[in-house]
């Protein structure tokens, strides 16, 4: 009787463990309207860093520090632009117009199961519209510490965020999209 008792409890401790992360990173993303943070970029195994901004919702701007490279959304498409190409993609075709949706993120987070990885993140899994998404929390002041993802081309994509400053004040006109030479 007293095993059953100690199993019982542990499992109610567990479970409310759980709910309370998930709790707190709804409360985090909640209170969130925009996030700066340096970034290592890694795709199928080549690194780059940089710094960006994200403005919920779906909004973003990544300087890249080789090559001049960046990476802007105004919510609508995606640029990506170095000294020698330009890309526009429509952002809903790309899974970061799931991970720059703050109110998908909180439905997500409400619904799915939370893995603990090294004591120190909280992972969900994401499947949606044919994207497969992990988001990465950090399991102490529960920000979004990064992300991991298939590309259009089926490279895998792991972003890591580092040095987050939480609602900060941002230009509007960092978010215009560029132009092709």
């Amino acid at each position: 009787m007293f095993k059953f008792f100690f199993i019982s409890i542990f499992l109610i401790l567990l479970s409310n463990t759980h709910a309370n992360n998930k709790d707190k990173i709804i409360e985090n993303l909640q209170n969130t309207e925009n996030l700066n943070f340096n970034f290592e970029q890694n795709i199928n195994g080549k690194i780059e860093n940089g710094s960006c901004t994200i403005q919920y919702p779906k909004k973003i701007y990544c300087k890249y520090i080789k090559n001049n490279k960046i990476l802007v959304s105004n919510g609508k498409s995606l640029v990506i632009k170095t000294q020698t190409s330009f890309y526009r993609y429509p952002l809903n075709k790309t899974p970061l117009n799931l991970i720059l949706d703050k109110k998908f993120l909180i439905k997500k987070v409400n619904i799915l199961k939370e893995k603990t990885l090294d004591r120190s993140h909280i992972s969900f899994e994401i499947e949606e519209n044919n994207n497969e998404i992990n988001v990465f929390f950090d399991n102490k002041t529960f920000n979004l510490i990064g992300w991991q993802t298939k590309d259009i081309y089926q490279n895998l994509n792991v972003t890591y965020l580092s040095s987050i400053l939480k609602n900060q004040q941002v230009d509007k006109n960092l978010f215009k999209l560029p132009t092709q030479n």
